[in-house]
């Protein structure tokens, strides 16, 4: 008998011993894996206009996106306010889920709300994980399912090196990207979406009393950036997709694996400076991007995601007091909360005041809009065109006509709503849009339509208009 236990023992003991051994073994697989991501750093310059690639290394070597997930979050997010499948008003609430997630964050707790208007503002500015999150799940229905929306609009896109597994990029290792199918889906932000694009551009916003100060430093630093988004987890480096223009010359450029936010910050004012001069001043060339469905809910079958995601911890983070704070304080990716805001970046940053401040938030807690919910994430089961391009070819900035200007942004939204009723089939195929512009200390917010072909076609609408007496002209973007 105890030679037989001592048989099995031994042979229970032997087995664990191979069990620990395989366990390391893949432990060292998956941190290599995760350090050959991080220890490689990948740029790529981009000309606007023509689609040309100016400047390239590692472009399509897989990174980490980190924050830069958010862009495509947005992208959603615009393409469903767009449609009018939700409007900036419309009320975003927290999950439980959402407001556990790791800073930096809104704070919302579950429960809450806030608009839109005021989520996407915390997104481009804090780089707010919880409202992310949040837009996500509203989207959605869930974060898992809106992961695929964002994975099959890559593929719609033609950013083939890009599975997404969550709305905000913290870690994960199933959620990766490339510096070129960043630089396309920069292009296709401002190209599809012009009316929603200067979101990108804020550099503060009132969030109540607080002010909330954004996190990409070259806004206002570097003459002719607009934008588009930083992003940061010890895994990804320190990431940043800038958009630039010189009125005649557009760059779409990204920097990814970054040591420091204030070498990427560097190295992406460097090649600014660099390649815009080299940019064309015409359009022309292929579309950068093309669809390769019709139908998303098609495209889910070629994306590579789990049935389910990683497990989500029962308690929520501890809040850190400060972005700097938590770059210093995190030992490790599985617990680090994402920090776009650099504590090594030293560059002055100059203090503005919010070009579009959001109105007075206060959270209410109401029940999820279940019913607005399901319509949403049903009309992503509608058949979309072959092809969703990123236009840099015939009019690479387009034509618009303007309507009206106004101190407020409301009243100039509430002439935009009027003119499209007034005089629906002139505008049938024009997006309405506000944009914000300073004069002698005061903010304006121009009422325009946009997505005019040509000269021709923006002054043939506004001939139209004026029989309707409605004022206009048209102004080339």
């Amino acid at each position: 008998m105890r030679q037989a236990l001592s048989g099995i023992v031994s042979k229970s003991t032997s087995s664990l011993k191979t069990i620990m051994i395989v366990a390391m073994a893949m432990t060292f697989v998956v941190a290599d894996a995760a350090s050959s991501l991080a220890a490689r750093s990948a740029a790529i310059v981009v000309d606007a206009k023509t689609g040309k690639v100016l400047y390239s290394a590692d472009a399509d070597g897989r990174r980490y996106p980190a924050s830069l997930t958010k862009m495509m979050t947005l992208y959603l997010t615009f393409e469903a306010l767009a449609k009018g499948r939700i409007s900036r008003n419309s009320p975003v609430v927290f999950s439980a889920h959402a407001a556990a997630e790791a800073p930096t964050k809104l704070g919302v707790k579950a429960g809450g709300s806030v608009t839109v208007d005021t989520a996407i503002l915390s997104i481009v500015t804090k780089s707010a994980n919880d409202s992310a999150t949040a837009l996500g799940e509203m989207l959605g229905g869930n974060e898992t399912s809106f992961a695929r929306m964002m994975t099959a609009k890559a593929r719609q896109l033609g950013m083939n090196g890009t599975v997404f597994r969550n709305a905000n990029g913290l870690p994960d290792p199933g959620q990766f990207t490339t510096a070129r199918d960043m630089a396309t889906l920069g292009i296709a932000l401002r190209e599809h979406f012009p009316q929603y694009y200067a979101y990108f551009s804020q550099r503060s916003f009132l969030y109540g009393r607080q002010r909330i100060n954004g996190h990409n430093r070259l806004l206002g630093r570097i003459k002719g950036v607009d934008g588009i988004k930083t992003g940061y987890t010890r895994a990804s480096g320190f990431n940043l997709v800038s958009s630039v223009s010189d009125g005649n010359r557009r760059l779409v450029a990204v920097v990814m694996g970054g040591t420091s936010g204030g070498s990427r910050d560097n190295q992406m004012a460097s090649l600014i400076n660099t390649y815009l001069p080299r940019a064309s001043t015409r359009g022309g060339g292929a579309l950068v991007a093309q669809a390769d469905s019709g139908n998303p809910i098609k495209a889910l079958a070629k994306v590579l995601l789990p049935k389910h995601d990683a497990p989500t911890p029962d308690d929520k983070p501890v809040a850190v007091a400060s972005a700097d704070a938590a770059d210093a304080a995190v030992a490790d990716d599985s617990t680090v909360a994402q920090d776009d805001d650099s504590s090594d970046d030293n560059a002055a940053v100059e203090e503005t005041k919010p070009v579009v401040p959001a109105k007075k938030v206060k959270t209410v807690i109401v029940s999820a809009p279940q019913v607005a919910t399901a319509q949403v994430v049903a009309a992503y089961a509608e058949p979309t065109p072959a092809v969703d391009p990123v236009n840099t070819a015939s009019v690479p900035s387009g034509w618009a006509i303007q309507v009206a200007s106004s101190p407020k942004q409301s009243e100039a939204q509430a002439v935009l709503d009027k003119t499209a009723k007034q005089a629906p089939k002139v505008l049938a195929d024009a997006s309405g849009f506000t944009v914000a512009f300073d004069k002698d200390g005061v903010t304006y917010y121009r009422a325009r339509f946009g997505g005019f072909g040509s000269k021709t076609a923006a002054w043939k609408a506004c001939t139209a208009l004026k029989k309707k007496n409605i004022e206009c002209y048209a102004v080339q973007q």
